[in-house]
C-alpha cells in the first residue's frame, strides 16, 4: 500500500532534511508541505493523507491543536510528532501518536519509524475500530512504543504514572492506574493489589505469603507481585485456587 504524508514544518531547513529521510529510506509519497497550521488544516479538510509529520511548533496552529483536531476527523491520519522539546511527550501519548522525532532528527530513529509505518500499512484492517482494544501507546526515552495489549504482563502504580512490564522490559504509561485498567480486556487483566495489576495468561506460580495471601511470579518479568488481602477471593475464584 502507498502512504501519502504530508510535512507540517515552519523551519526550512528541517523541512527539506525530513524531506530527504523520507524519499531515501521509504515509499512514502509526501503529497504536500505547509510551514503553518492553519493552511496545513485547509488542506486536510479537503485532502486524504495516511500520514502527518507535524512539528509542534508552527504558526497559527500549534502542531497540539492541530492534532486534537485531526483526531476528530472521519479519516484519521497517523500522527509522528517532530520536536526540539521533551516535554511534549506526554500529549503525544494522550493523542496515540505513532511516534515523537527528537530534533535534531537521528537518521537511524527515522529510518526504523518509516519502516514501521510502511510494515503497519501492509497488515490487514482490523475488525473493529477502536485501537485500544488491541495496543496502546508506552513510551521509553521520549519514544513512542506502540504495544499489543497481549504483551503486556503486569502494571505498577508509581504516584501518576504507571510502569508497565513486557518480555522486552519496562515502560511508562503516564496514566493512573486506575485509567490503565480502563483500557485493559477484563477476561484477561486483573488488578490484584491497589498498586498492581497481572495478566493472568503470564501467570507462572502463585507462592504462598504472609497472612494466607500469595506473590505471584511471572513468566516474562522480574518482579514478584503480590496479592492484597481485599483481593485474595476473587483471585482465588480467578485461578481456581
Amino acid at each position: 500500500m502507498q502512504l501519502n504524508a504530508l510535512i507540517v514544518e515552519d523551519e526550512y531547513l528541517a523541512r527539506e532534511e525530513l524531506t530527504y529521510l523520507i524519499e531515501k529510506h521509504s515509499t512514502i509519497n509526501i503529497i504536500a508541505a505547509f510551514d503553518d497550521g492553519l493552511d496545513a488544516f485547509k488542506f486536510l479538510q479537503s485532502n486524504k493523507v495516511d500520514v502527518v509529520f507535524l512539528d509542534i511548533n508552527v504558526p497559527s496552529i500549534d502542531g497540539m491543536l492541530l492534532a486534537r483536531n485531526i483526531a476528530q476527523f472521519s479519516h484519521k491520519p497517523q500522527i509522528v510528532f517532530t520536536t526540539a522539546y521533551k516535554e511534549y511527550a506526554v500529549d503525544a501519548f494522550e493523542l496515540e501518536a505513532v511516534d515523537y522525532l527528537l530534533k535534531p532528527l537521528n537518521e537511524q530513529r527515522v529510518i526504523g519509524l518509516l519502516a514501521k509505518l510502511q510494515t503497519r500499512a501492509q497488515e490487514p484492517p482490523q475488525v473493529t475500530t477502536n485501537i485500544r482494544s488491541h495496543s496502546i501507546n508506552l513510551m521509553l526515552n521520549n519514544h513512542i512504543h506502540v504495544t499489543a495489549i497481549s504483551d503486556i504482563c503486569c502494571a505498577i502504580a508509581n504516584e501518576k504514572v504507571t510502569h508497565v512490564y513486557t518480555a522486552e522490559g519496562c515502560f511508562v504509561a503516564p496514566i493512573t492506574i486506575s485509567e490503565l485498567m480502563l483500557r485493559l480486556p477484563t477476561s484477561d487483566f486483573f488488578r490484584c493489589h491497589r498498586s498492581y495489576c497481572i495478566n493472568i495468561n503470564d501467570v507462572k506460580e502463585i507462592i504462598p505469603w504472609v497472612n494466607s495471601t500469595y506473590m505471584i511470579k511471572l513468566a516474562h518479568v522480574e518482579p514478584h507481585i503480590p496479592v492484597s488481602r481485599s483481593n485474595l477471593k476473587a483471585f482465588r475464584c480467578l485461578m481456581q485456587l
